[in-house]
């Protein structure tokens, strides 16, 4: 059953294989939400973060930078932070605007890429979905029997995702950003 809008809003600028992307992150949330018996308020909104959370990934910099002015973030980073402000500020009037405008919805999509240490499940889901997209190219196995394992364990998994991406992070020499510092450190 898919209770949220099965679609991106009309201001998204993603390329085919975004949109792709966004549709299997969706289908996960969805296929979780039905596994979970969520309620229909809450798949709803984990649904519309999978449609929103990459609205603007393939936006030019100039676009994402007037969104999110004074950011220092990277410019492969700014998609969720400009996507946020966007649907808040520009939601589409076939649609229910404060659905939208729905405070754990805009917390998932703006920090989906490097973690929240606030998040409801709606951010950690979200989180989860965007890394265990069966289509990408790395371990494959292990994501997989994560994806399947998230409706019955999904803090524990949460917790393994974060860590997975923390320690990547470390390994590759980048500095963990604030915001992922504190949620690595909530979790210990």
């Amino acid at each position: 059953m898919n209770v949220g809008p099965a679609r991106l809003p009309s201001w998204a600028v993603v390329s085919p294989k975004r949109l792709a992307h966004i549709q299997r992150v969706a289908a996960l949330l969805d296929q979780w939400g039905a596994a979970m018996s969520l309620p229909v308020a809450e798949w709803d909104r984990w649904l519309r973060a999978g449609w929103l959370h990459d609205a603007l990934r393939d936006a030019p910099l100039a676009q994402l930078q007037a969104l999110v002015p004074g950011s220092d973030w990277d410019e492969e980073l700014l998609h969720g932070p400009a996507a946020a402000v966007r649907a808040v500020t520009d939601a589409d009037a076939d649609v229910d605007a404060d659905a939208w405008r729905d405070p754990e919805v805009l917390l998932a999509v703006r920090w989906h890429s490097v973690g929240w240490a606030e998040w409801g499940m709606t951010g950690k889901a979200l989180y989860c979905a965007d890394f265990l997209d069966p289509e990408r190219k790395f371990d494959r196995e292990a994501r997989a029997a994560r994806a399947r394992r998230f409706p019955e364990a999904p803090d524990e998994v949460f917790r393994e995702i974060v860590t997975r991406r923390v320690q990547w992070t470390e390994r590759s020499g980048w500095p963990l950003l604030e915001e992922t510092r504190r949620l690595w450190l909530s979790l210990k």
